[in-house]
């Protein structure tokens, strides 16, 4: 997540620790790493095939190292993932990253065979983060090329989509899962990026009038998808990672606040925001927990 104005803030709000030890304890040692949720959202489009209600689980922003996300923890997040009688499972990307100079990062072959045993009967879908864009240096360099991380995901059996989508039957109906590439792939400079999103070749990738889910990883696209698509499903933010009463300090979107963490409804449309599981940065987590987000649409 790359506002350096969030570093400033995450970093001072561990400093200020003398005034507020209870809480930044809290924040740093129990909320990231003990408590797990699962939020639902229930969202009801009038377009959506009304005999064809869809129940997706959401895994956002992992952020895979030790000793903060380390694969106990992952299959953890895996085994409750799966007791959700989810239909589709989505994965959000950032897959990896995490604090700096806090922790180590796992093998990317690790990770993403415990992600594997995800399981659901309309399968599991992904798409990258861009923290999975930015910590593969070479295609950083080259401004080309496969990051490790959608490497290792599909060498462990999980389809990453990028600019594509699927039309998946269900209850003897169809809809479209698409999968938007990253928004701030490439890293220009410390407050420049350049994305390798196509929202609208995209789209035009579907065929029919079924309805359309679309995949993420930043909300920030938000306001320019088209109502053509009934739900987008987004992570990116971790809600702030620092929530007071309803609101966020620092939080990386161009939007600020208006899309932190949450569901919102604009013009019909719907956008679903994960607080996403790990820490990025700092291990700082405080009134936003981690969460495993399940999705409800009818």
């Amino acid at each position: 997540m790359p506002l350096s104005s969030r570093r400033r803030f995450l970093t001072s709000l561990v400093a200020a620790g003398v005034a507020g030890l209870g809480s930044v304890s809290y924040a740093v040692g129990i909320e990231p790493h003990w408590r797990l949720l699962v939020t639902r959202h229930n969202l009801r489009h009038p377009r959506w095939v009304a005999d064809m209600p869809l129940r997706v689980a959401v895994v956002a922003d992992l952020h895979a190292c030790d000793p903060f996300m380390t694969l106990p923890r992952i299959e953890r997040i895996v085994a409750l993932t799966n007791s959700l009688g989810a239909d589709l499972i989505a994965l959000l990307g950032d897959y990896v990253g995490g604090p700096r100079h806090l922790a180590s990062q796992l093998d990317p072959a690790d990770w993403a065979r415990t992600l594997a045993q995800l399981k659901a009967p309309l399968g599991v879908h992904a798409v990258l983060g861009n923290h999975d864009w930015w910590a593969d240096v070479n295609v950083q360099l080259n401004r080309r090329g496969t990051p490790f991380a959608r490497r290792a995901l599909e060498k462990a059996g999980i389809p990453v989509y990028e600019n594509e989508a699927i039309r998946i039957r269900h209850r003897g109906r169809a809809f479209w899962l698409a999968g938007l590439a990253d928004q701030l792939a490439y890293l220009i400079s410390r407050r420049r990026h350049l994305g390798v999103h196509d929202l609208g070749g995209t789209l035009a990738k579907v065929t029919d009038d079924a309805p359309i889910v679309l995949l993420a990883h930043e909300p920030d696209i938000f306001p320019t998808v088209p109502d053509r698509v009934q739900v987008t499903i987004s992570g990116h933010t971790h809600g702030g990672q620092v929530r007071v009463l309803g609101y966020s300090p620092i939080v990386p979107s161009r939007y600020g606040n208006r899309y932190a963490y949450g569901h919102f409804v604009e013009d019909g449309r719907h956008l679903v925001v994960s607080g996403g599981l790990g820490c990025s940065i700092i291990p700082v987590r405080l009134g936003v927990p981690p969460e495993i987000v399940l999705v409800d649409i009818a």
